[in-house]
This record gives C-alpha cells, sequence and structure tokens, in this order.
C-alpha cells in the first residue's frame, strides 16, 4: 500500500480471496494510468494497458524472494467499476548464491 502511495499517489484496499491466506487483490478505486488512456481501437481491444502494475508487483517480490503469480481480475479501461490486481503467492524463491 505504502508504495502505490509513493508512487502513484493513491492507497489500494486489500481484499483476502483464499481461506489457505496464499491469495489477495489489491483494489484501486482510482487508477492514476488510466487517466491519459484514449479509447482502445476495436482492434487492440484486449490490450491491457494496466499490465505494468502486475510486472511491478511481481519483479518487487522477487527481489524480497518470493515468487508469485499477479494478473489484473478487473480494469477499468474495460468497463469495471474498479481496477483488481490479483496476487498469488506461489512459493518462496530459492536463494542464488552468486559466484565471485
Amino acid at each position: 500500500q505504502v508504495a502505490f502511495k509513493m508512487y502513484l499517489g493513491v492507497t489500494p484496499s486489500v481484499s483476502c480471496c483464499s481461506a489457505a491466506g496464499n491469495e489477495f487483490s489489491l483494489i484501486l478505486d482510482k487508477n492514476p494510468l488510466v487517466d491519459f488512456v484514449e479509447e482502445l481501437p476495436a482492434e487492440r481491444a484486449s490490450l491491457c494497458y494496466c499490465n505494468l502494475l502486475c510486472g511491478v508487483i511481481r519483479g518487487a517480490l522477487e527481489m524480497v524472494h518470493l515468487a508469485a503469480e499477479v494478473t489484473f481480475v478487473q480494469d477499468r479501461l474495460k468497463g469495471d467499476a474498479v481496477t483488481e490486481i490479483g496476487i498469488t503467492f506461489l512459493r518462496k524463491a530459492e536463494d542464488r548464491k552468486h559466484k565471485r
């Protein structure tokens, strides 16, 4: 939540999705990345413009050795009321020792 506030100026709400505790969603009522996007042409309707957020989250989790699947569940550009990003923790990534 802190990084979203720092870099995007919004605070997502967190919604738990699984009893196992390995899945949750980040819900953004306002997504500043979509403010400057014009309507997508029909041939590009499947483009997920904000997918870069999924990559940023996945990369940040990999930096702290957590493997996760990060996907868009809802997208305001596709007509949904909110932007929802689903995160599923897969495993703790192994530490790789680099040879010097």
